[in-house]
């Protein structure tokens, strides 16, 4: 899978998000380790959250994992805390903006 694929399937994952319960504008980059290496950011502004193929220098955050477990976590086949427990994701950045993440509800898509 390539770069562009990965990002699209985050993207997809997070396009409904529902981050009405998050009042303050978070910004995190997402980087991409092994296959499809790269870097997108997340950034939730105005509650709604937005994926877009590009570095944020001005970011409260940075998430660091491979493409399978980012793309996990936006389809809801995985939780971040597990798999930040599992050494499987590395985060760093403002914890208190990073806390505020948990607080937005990726919607499991419809079975087909």
């Amino acid at each position: 899978m390539d770069y562009y694929e990965i990002v699209d399937k985050v993207r997809e994952g997070l396009e409904n998000a529902d981050a009405r319960e998050v009042f303050e504008h978070v910004a995190v980059q997402v980087n991409i380790l092994g296959e499809g290496e790269g870097s997108f950011y997340v950034e939730i502004a105005a509650r709604q959250v937005c994926v877009e193929p590009y570095d944020y220098y001005d970011r409260d955050g940075l998430i660091e994992g491979d493409a399978k477990t980012l793309i996990a976590i936006a389809d809801t086949s995985m939780d971040a805390t597990e798999a930040l427990k599992k050494g499987l994701i590395r985060i760093e950045g403002n914890k208190d903006k990073l806390k505020l993440l948990y607080k937005v509800r990726i919607k499991k898509p419809l079975k087909k």
